[in-house]
């Protein structure tokens, strides 16, 4: 049974991002859980701190978690026009030591909302060369972008809009499919 490992890169509860996440948790197709992982206790990376320390233990949850997966689910905001600095620094020390092995040739497939009209096209595309990096194998059998958000979710973050949550089923769907 392939598993997800789901992250949002949004830190707000009721986030239309964190919604987004609880939905493909939700709409995730048998036999292929969609497991949420978080980034709320990774702190700023510092690498005088990981020298001192070691790896935080929320990333080395996450990395557990990560090597654990058989694939990656971003679930990712765009602000600026690129890609969230929490979620990328996330991302950075979840690389850290031997964390780096579980991205290798790992299937990411990258999924975002936004009240704007675009989704999140530009984030979107501004984890690909991360996820090269990274040696992922981002999956492109499908696009996901909410746009105009607002009108999908409900007050509380959750989504609600019938036809995004076909889609998001149709997506989901289609990743798992990938990973058989």
């Amino acid at each position: 049974m392939p598993r997800i490992l789901g992250l949002c890169g949004s830190l707000r509860a009721a986030s239309y991002n964190a919604g987004l996440l609880r939905a493909a948790m939700d709409l995730a197709p048998e036999g292929c859980p969609v497991l949420p992982g978080s980034i709320h206790e990774v702190p700023l990376f510092n690498a005088d701190a990981e020298s001192a320390e070691g790896l935080p233990v929320a990333v080395k949850t996450l990395q557990a978690q990560l090597f654990e997966a058989d694939a990656l689910l971003l679930v990712t905001p765009e602000y600026n026009g690129g890609i969230p600095g929490v979620f990328k620094n996330a991302i950075d020390w979840m690389s850290r030591g031997d964390g780096g092995k579980a991205f290798k040739g790992k299937p990411v497939a990258v999924i975002g909302a936004s009240p704007g009209g675009f989704g999140t096209i530009l984030s979107q595309a501004h984890w690909l060369p991360v996820l090269r990096q990274l040696g992922a194998r981002p999956w492109f059998g499908a696009k996901l972008m909410v746009s105009r958000a607002g009108k999908s979710f409900d007050d509380k973050g959750n989504l609600s809009e019938t036809e995004v949550r076909e889609q998001l089923q149709g997506y989901l769907n289609g990743f798992a499919d990938s990973l058989a």
